[in-house]
């Protein structure tokens, strides 16, 4: 026989369904949408265990169990050299990329004005609509060999810079192009969580003598801390994933020992190469390790007294 509690709790939940039961129908074709694009397509993974072939089904094709991992087990000289420039590349972003929206949030509410704020945000966000196509036919078009940097410097005598095909700048290319697409769109988030704390503790800060630097310092920093440790979690999570669009568009330029990442990889050696087994395993493998360290990192968080992605078990 139920407990009276048990039963409290079947009776409370039961309420709460039928209170809510408007808002879980209308959740429904979120869900389903979910469900179908998201989670049903990962029943096919199983091809990362086969010898899949476009004109057999999945069903069809013969189990080749491990066979589509030696590429990783086994140091293949181009998964390792995508997979070396893949941590470069994600560095870069972590490090460099990362912290940018972060301190233009700080700068944009520092601003006084309000109308050069809203401005200045305008100006920031516009690069996020262009599709990457623009992103790189406008690089191209200002630092390219027939760019109108290089076509002035022609008549003017001066030194050009090949830019956009030097296998030595391709970094650098690249991190510039994405702080100069995604930074500003990376502010809202910053921007929202500034705008929620208190005024009172800037002024308790500057009854106390404090000034800007102490405001941000002991106020704003703190007040945003959570949410960096959030997103930095959720960037870990996409850690071997550094932008397939972007770079398969200037790959051409610089060559493929430079820019091939485990994204172009896999379009090159599976898709391109009909090996379509091994593009299965690879991208397996990468979310798997995506998956490993969104839980670690999300661990490390809770040791430092933050909530992360989930509250601690």
């Amino acid at each position: 026989m139920a407990s009276p509690a048990s039963a409290g709790k079947r009776a409370s939940g039961w309420q709460r369904f039928k209170r809510d039961r408007f808002l879980l129908l209308l959740a429904l074709p979120g869900v389903a949408l979910v469900l179908l694009f998201q989670y049903v397509p990962m029943l096919g993974n199983v091809i990362a265990f086969k010898d899949y072939q476009p004109y057999l089904t999945i069903a069809e094709s013969p189990w080749v169990g491990f066979a589509n991992f030696e590429v990783i087990f086994n140091g293949d000289p181009a998964f390792l050299n995508a997979l070396k420039n893949t941590l470069i590349i994600s560095f870069l972003q972590i490090v460099v990329v990362f912290p940018i929206p972060i301190a233009l949030a700080l700068l944009l509410n520092s601003l006084l004005s309000e109308k050069i704020k809203r401005v200045v945000q305008s100006i920031l966000y516009l690069p996020h609509f262009m599709s990457w196509v623009i992103v790189v036919a406008l690089f191209q078009h200002m630092l390219g060999n027939a760019g109108i940097y290089n076509n002035w410097a022609r008549q003017h005598d001066f030194p050009q810079l090949n830019i956009i095909g030097d296998p030595d700048l391709f970094f650098a290319l690249i991190t510039s192009q994405a702080v100069w697409k995604d930074a500003g769109w990376g502010t809202i988030i910053f921007l929202a969580a500034i705008s929620r704390v208190d005024l009172e503790l800037f002024e308790a800060v500057a009854v106390d003598g404090g000034g800007r630097l102490r405001q941000l310092w002991h106020v704003t920093l703190p007040a945003i801390r959570s949410v960096v440790v959030l997103l930095l979690i959720l960037k870990l999570g996409d850690v071997l994933t550094v932008g397939f669009e972007q770079i398969v568009l200037q790959q051409n330029q610089v060559g493929l020992e430079t820019s091939e990442v485990l994204d172009t990889y896999v379009y090159n050696y599976g898709i391109v190469g009909g090996n379509w087994g091994v593009s299965a395993a690879v991208g397996l493998v990468k979310g798997l390790v995506g998956a490993i360290l969104v839980l670690g990192a999300n661990k490390v968080a809770h040791l430092f007294g933050e909530r992360g992605i989930y509250s601690k078990w």
